[in-house]
């Protein structure tokens, strides 16, 4: 997930707190989970990271929230533009602050990921958060906000659908029984197109790296997105956890790259396990030759003698699963399955 361009100078005085004021060392916390949704529940739609360019976009948003059963309420900045974001930092972060301080609101749920929740974390009311949990579910970008929220508060959040995604029936309904349920869900790859009058499988095949059984807390998300707070306060300890790691539009070298920074960064030591989904347009380019993906997770993710698989249908691929970052679950590297160990909701 390429973002080559920074904004400078974040112009968040007008936010009324200072960069740090709300943010501590991320350490090891009782888990903390949400309570589980209701029909009829007020659901706040915000934009923490890339700006939403048409109104139909946001119409689309409302009508899903709604035939989910659930009532929409729209942040006040969710249309807001910065150059490429949704409003400055301190708007972003001031929306995400409200609807969390707000009784009515039981869950959050972006429009969209792209670029920007990151630059938001150092801003956020994680004392409000920690006192007032509520589900706050979405991808690819919006990971730095699931991660930074689970690592400042303990906060179960959830790795799923945000408000742009297709809404299929078969993400739909595993989300409706995680949130609203309180299931404790076994997920294994989707049968796909002609794969379902197969003898054999064809496509979502998985890889098994190290066989073998895992139990830990579920950590992860976007590996371009994970590269960018890793060292920072807002990436829990995956000491004993189930990691898992996707990406878009990410050539191999890059990869690579990110899985190396992780490497170095100590992130990889110490791990339960470890899930690699969908890599999703992530082919080499052209010239000499390249390294492939089974190359370089062979070379990463082998020598730490872990249970270890690839192919998990997890990232930017429909349908989506709703995972629980921070909850506790069992993996089987040679199944290639991730089983919840526990509700995820109260």
């Amino acid at each position: 997930m390429r973002r080559r361009q920074l904004l400078g100078g974040l112009g968040v005085a007008s936010a009324g707190m200072a960069l740090g004021q709300r943010s501590v060392q991320a350490q090891a916390r009782p888990t903390l989970r949400p309570p589980r949704l209701r029909e009829g529940d007020v659901v706040g739609i915000v934009s923490p990271a890339g700006a939403t360019y048409e109104r139909d976009r946001l119409d689309l948003v409302v009508d899903a929230v709604k035939a989910l059963g659930f009532v929409p309420r729209i942040a006040p900045h969710a249309l807001a533009r910065y150059g490429y974001l949704a409003g400055t930092d301190a708007e972003r972060a001031a929306d995400v602050n409200a609807m969390f301080a707000d009784p009515a609101i039981k869950a959050l749920l972006p429009v969209r990921g792209d670029w920007g929740s990151a630059r938001i974390l150092p801003y956020l009311d994680y004392n409000t958060i920690r006192a007032n949990p509520k589900v706050v579910i979405g991808f690819s970008d919006i990971s730095a906000l699931l991660l930074g929220v689970y690592a400042q508060t303990g906060l179960v959040t959830f790795h799923g659908p945000h408000g742009l995604t297709a809404w299929r029936a078969d993400q739909v309904e595993p989300l409706r029984q995680i949130l609203t349920e309180g299931a404790a869900l076994t997920y294994s790859n989707p049968l796909l197109g002609a794969d379902q009058d197969r003898l054999m499988r064809d496509q979502g095949r998985i890889q098994t790296i190290t066989a073998g059984r895992a139990t830990g807390p579920l950590i992860g998300g976007n590996l371009s997105v994970i590269s960018g707070i890793v060292g920072s306060p807002y990436f829990p300890d995956t000491s004993g956890a189930i990691l898992f790691l996707e990406d878009v539009g990410e050539p191999p070298y890059r990869i690579d790259r990110m899985l190396t920074q992780l490497k170095l960064a100590g992130v990889l030591d110490g791990l339960a396990g470890f899930v690699f989904g969908q890599c999703t347009a992530c082919g080499p380019g052209s010239g000499y030759g390249s390294l492939t993906l089974a190359d370089i997770l062979r070379d990463h993710i082998q020598p730490l003698g872990i249970p270890a698989y690839a192919g998990a249908w997890i990232g930017h691929v429909e349908p989506l699963w709703t995972l629980p970052i921070g909850g506790p679950v069992t993996m089987d590297a040679a199944t290639g399955t991730l089983q919840m160990q526990s509700p995820a909701v109260v």
